[in-house]
């Protein structure tokens, strides 16, 4: 049988302020932040409530299959400054740093990787996918958070991150607050 682990409110409200702190003590703020649908629109939206930063949300669901994920190149476009085919008389580039928007992208758990690796080649690959620069896009102005972070995940890439465990030592099942809620069929 695997253990629970049950997260209450104030667990995820201490949590979220953990991971403002973190950013705050980088000097770093987003100028935007992206939640993941399901599990990382609240920790999301407590965290723009907390900073008065906007909140955008991304569908990535990648449990059953993803082909109900959403592709926002628009997003890959501000992360990376992309300059669009009608600037380019002047600037004479694709890409401006300049334009280029520091994102925030928050999730419950970075449990096995698959959601925040989904995002990384599904932007690189809508806007810009041969360009170096994504190297540097990536930490600098774009960052990923998660309430939990699964030291056994292939995504090692994660900024701020409240609590670890380590599923490939000791399986446990986390349980969110927004998660305990009765059957209702």
């Amino acid at each position: 049988m695997i253990k629970k682990h049950y997260y209450n409110w104030t667990d995820v409200e201490r949590m979220c302020v953990s991971i403002v702190n973190q950013m705050y003590a980088d000097n770093w703020r987003p100028d935007y932040i992206i939640g993941i649908t399901r599990g990382g629109n609240v920790p999301a939206t407590i965290i723009s409530n907390m900073t008065s930063i906007r909140c955008e949300a991304l569908k990535v669901s990648l449990r059953d299959d993803n082909s109900d994920s959403e592709s926002n190149c628009w997003m890959a476009e501000d992360a990376f400054g992309y300059v669009d085919e009608a600037e380019r008389t002047t600037t004479k580039s694709r890409w401006d740093i300049g334009k280029r928007k520091n994102i925030l992208i928050v999730d419950d758990i970075n449990d096995t990787g698959a959601t925040f690796n989904w995002i990384r080649q599904d932007w690189q690959a809508s806007c810009l996918p041969d360009e170096e620069s994504w190297k540097t896009v990536w930490g600098n102005n774009v960052r990923f958070a998660a309430l939990t972070e699964n030291l056994a995940s292939d995504f090692d890439k994660v900024s701020y991150t409240c609590h670890e465990v380590n599923k490939s030592e000791k399986d446990v099942w986390l349980v969110y607050p927004w998660e305990n809620v009765a059957d209702y069929e």
